[in-house]
C-alpha cells in the first residue's frame, strides 16, 4: 500500500463523480486518495433540520450522492469541516485538501497540510491577471456578496455572473458568460468545485481568445506537485 495519502473533504457527499475525475487525472496513480463529505449519511430531512440557512447568513450549495443539489448555511459547514479535518489527519494524510472554494476561516490542521482553495486559488489568479479584468461565475447570486472579500487581493473590481453547475442549464450558463464578455473581461474563472470540463468547454467555445479557468483543474494540479 502506497505511503502516500491525500484526503479530500466535499461540503456535499463523498465521493464526488464529478470532481474525481478531474482529480485522477493530475493525482499519481501511487497515492492513495481518501474522500469525506461533511454530508455523508445524513439523509435529506437531517441535512434541512441540520444545515438549513439562517436569517443572514452566508450560503454555499453543493451535491448530494443522488445527484440533487441542497443550498446550505456556511455556518455549522465550518463546524463540520473541522471535523472531518481532524478525521482525515488521524488517518494519516500528508495532505488534505477542501474541495469548496467558499472562503472559510479558522479551521486548523496540525499535522497535515491544509489545502483551502479559497487561500490558493484567488491569489493566483490575482498574480496572473495583474492590472486587467476578471469574470467570474459563481452558482448562487447570494455569493456575489458573500465571497467578494476572498477577491479584495485583485487591482480592479471583478465582474460577476451566475449560473449553478448543478441545476443549471447550458443556457444558463451561455448567458453567463456573454454577461461577463459585454464587460471585456481578459479571464474568466468557474468559481465553485462543482464546474467540470463540459462546463468549461461551453464557456471556451463562446470566449474566443479569453482564457477560462476550472477552479477543480487548478487545485488538482497543484495537488499533483505536492504529492
Amino acid at each position: 500500500m502506497s505511503n502516500k495519502r491525500l484526503g479530500t473533504i466535499t461540503i456535499g457527499q463523498a465521493p464526488r463523480t464529478d470532481i474525481t475525475p478531474i482529480l485522477a487525472a493530475h493525482i499519481a496513480n501511487d497515492v492513495e486518495c481518501i474522500h469525506l463529505g461533511v454530508l455523508d449519511n445524513f439523509d435529506k430531512q437531517t441535512i434541512n433540520n441540520r444545515f438549513k440557512p439562517q436569517h443572514g447568513e452566508a450560503i454555499l450549495t453543493t451535491r448530494l450522492l443522488d445527484n440533487t443539489s441542497v443550498i446550505l448555511g456556511k455556518t455549522e459547514v465550518q463546524k463540520c469541516l473541522q471535523h472531518k479535518i481532524d478525521e482525515l489527519q488521524q488517518k494519516n494524510c500528508s495532505i488534505i485538501a477542501l474541495l469548496c472554494t467558499g472562503e472559510f476561516h479558522g479551521l486548523t490542521c496540525r499535522k497535515s497540510l491544509l489545502i483551502e482553495p479559497d487561500r490558493v486559488i484567488p491569489p493566483t489568479i490575482s498574480a496572473i491577471i495583474g492590472n486587467r479584468k476578471l469574470g467570474i461565475i459563481v452558482p448562487l447570486k447570494e455569493q456575489i456578496n458573500s465571497e467578494a472579500a476572498k477577491w479584495q487581493g485583485l487591482k480592479q473590481p471583478p465582474c460577476f455572473s451566475v449560473s449553478s453547475p448543478y441545476i443549471g442549464t447550458e443556457k444558463t450558463l451561455t448567458e453567463a458568460t456573454e454577461e461577463l464578455l459585454k464587460q471585456h473581461v481578459d479571464l474568466i474563472i468557474l468559481d465553485c468545485m462543482g464546474f467540470t470540463y463540459i462546463h468549461q468547454t461551453i464557456v471556451k467555445q463562446l470566449s474566443g481568445n479569453v482564457p477560462v479557468v476550472l477552479s477543480n483543474a487548478l487545485l488538482a494540479r497543484l495537488l499533483a506537485e505536492l504529492m
